[in-house]
């Protein structure tokens, strides 16, 4: 098996876990927790900001000595948009689920602090369609560049059977802005139907002998994370399966500017 996927446990509780000395890198984090109807998990984001993602599921949910309410809405990742919570440096927090739940905390280093605990909802998350023709995906932006942060980017997207994401291949592998920005990544992937698989490919430019430093194609089964320290990272969806990820990235800089693979570039003009 390929080193940059980690297999989520099966059943419950805390079934995911990546942290930046795991994965060999120095920002993302990322957890997954399966729970109970009853069951509370809770953690203490420490030097890092946290976003807690409703995948499926409700709770209640308490922040920085706040109580936050009931949360969460949709039993699918694949129907309607998430609930969040930014929980910034410093703070406590705690989910106790109301229904089965699934809940992802992305997590990256937080830089500046005073950034207060807030509630992201549906009706706060902008939505865009990507790509024409079986390159078409549906992005669900949770936590963009233009909401506050310190170095959390967080974003879900829906791509259909039969078609490809996160394509033409880019890459964001290098502190070379404003041309380029330098963001780790990690993908949580689910199916549906769960039964399904797709693929995703991480590679980098081949050098002047045509040797790549990195080139892993994956097989990608419901539940799997997958790490992208560089390089591309397209991935496709196969015909009957639809595709969901949730994307976590960080850097040393809060932009996403990305470069595209030379040789494939031409797909954007057609």
């Amino acid at each position: 098996m390929s080193k940059l996927i980690v297999k989520a446990d099966k059943g419950h509780g805390h079934v995911a876990h990546v942290t930046p000395q795991s994965a060999g890198w120095t920002y993302v984090g990322f957890d997954l927790h399966r729970l109970k109807a009853g069951e509370t998990v809770a953690g203490k984001t420490g030097d890092r900001e946290v976003c807690l993602v409703f995948v499926t599921g409700k709770g209640k949910a308490s922040a920085g000595g706040k109580e936050l309410g009931l949360l969460g809405e949709r039993m699918s990742p694949f129907e309607g948009k998430p609930w969040s919570v930014y929980v910034p440096q410093g703070s406590d927090w705690s989910v106790t689920a109301d229904t089965e739940l699934e809940l992802a905390v992305c997590s990256a280093p937080g830089l500046n602090g005073g950034l207060p605990v807030r509630v992201i909802g549906p009706d706060d998350l902008g939505q865009e369609v990507r790509g024409k023709g079986t390159n078409t995906r549906y992005v669900t932006n949770i936590l963009p560049e233009g909401k506050p942060a310190d170095s959390l980017l967080v974003v879900e997207v829906i791509t259909p059977g039969g078609h490809t994401s996160s394509y033409p291949p880019h890459k964001h592998d290098q502190d070379n802005l404003p041309a380029e920005s330098y963001l780790e990544e990690t993908y949580y992937h689910r199916l549906n139907p769960p039964q399904g698989f797709a693929f995703q490919r991480v590679y980098t430019d081949a050098d002047r002998n045509g040797v790549r430093e990195l080139d892993e194609a994956m097989a990608i089964e419901d539940g799997d994370v997958v790490l992208v320290p560089k390089g591309y990272h397209p991935c496709a969806a196969c015909h009957g399966y639809d595709l969901y990820y949730l994307n976590v990235m960080a850097g040393p800089k809060r932009t996403w500017k990305f470069h595209n693979a030379a040789e494939h570039e031409w797909l954007m003009k057609t």
